[in-house]
């Protein structure tokens, strides 16, 4: 079995068991894994054809035709200290299936890490009400940033089915930035766009936040602690563009300050 065949098959899986919509475990090289000690198995090297075949089955799956429907991986921080932020986020993120009423349906996969070595995918949904209703059920929970496995995901998705933006919403990184800035070089090959908006001024967070935007041709903003206000813009910019492209988040900056800072980055 070929690499492109076993994530296809992968992927088939966890479709059937997303049809609930309740949270499942990312699976993979980056997923948690089932030995005791809770280490992660290495990953092996891909040859220039496999990652050329990677390449070009993805763009084939690319929902960035028109008329495609908005695909966007909505990730966030889940770690104690962010019980503030992962509320005043499931208040927000009505906003963002209104923005993109006009614009076409938008489907919204949420994806999450917490505690020790657990990071969570839901299914996609395209309801807002049930995404309220299963982030509700969440509770943050002390553990280290886990955002290797976030890129991860959001990378075996694009080749599965297709996504067109990711957003991930945190204050803090605890990984090795060079292993950080390879997946998201993937997924800049990808043509998948990370949207990081941070907060707080953590220094170290800051300089691999940047480098994760700038790689897939996203964008990096700050937005103060508890500012609802700032934080809705941008979530409203980055589904304006999952819906509607680029032309969408060009015609929402004559009007918004949070998609003009998005669109004065892209590539």
């Amino acid at each position: 079995m070929t690499g492109l065949q076993g994530l296809t098959t992968l992927a088939a899986h966890a479709r059937l068991k997303e049809m609930s919509g309740e949270p499942i475990k990312p699976r993979g090289r980056d997923a948690v894994s089932a030995q005791p000690d809770g280490a992660v198995p290495q990953a092996g090297t891909s040859t220039s054809e496999d990652i050329a075949a990677f390449v070009a089955n993805a763009r084939a799956l690319s929902p960035h035709a028109p008329g495609a429907k908005g695909r966007l991986i909505f990730a966030l921080d889940a770690t104690m200290s962010r019980q503030p932020t992962w509320d005043m986020a499931c208040a927000l993120q009505a906003d963002m299936f209104r923005e993109t009423a006009a614009l076409g349906s938008l489907d919204i996969r949420l994806v999450y890490y917490r505690g020790f070595n657990e990071c969570r995918a839901t299914g996609w949904i395209s309801d807002s009400a049930r995404l309220a209703a299963l982030m509700s059920k969440i509770d943050c929970r002390g553990g280290d940033t886990q955002i290797g496995k976030v890129l991860s995901e959001a990378r075996r998705e694009a080749v599965a089915s297709g996504v067109r933006a990711v957003v991930f919403v945190g204050d803090a990184m605890e990984e090795n930035v060079d292993e950080l800035c390879a997946k998201a070089g993937e997924l800049g090959m990808l043509k998948v766009p990370v949207f990081v908006f941070q907060e707080g001024h953590d220094a170290v967070a800051e300089q691999a936040f940047r480098e994760i935007a700038r790689l897939t041709g996203g964008a990096w903003c700050r937005f103060d602690p508890g500012a609802a206000a700032q934080l809705r813009e941008l979530l409203r910019a980055a589904a304006a563009y999952a819906a509607g492209g680029r032309e969408a988040l060009l015609k929402l900056a004559k009007t918004a300050s949070g998609a003009a800072r998005l669109i004065g980055q892209m590539k």
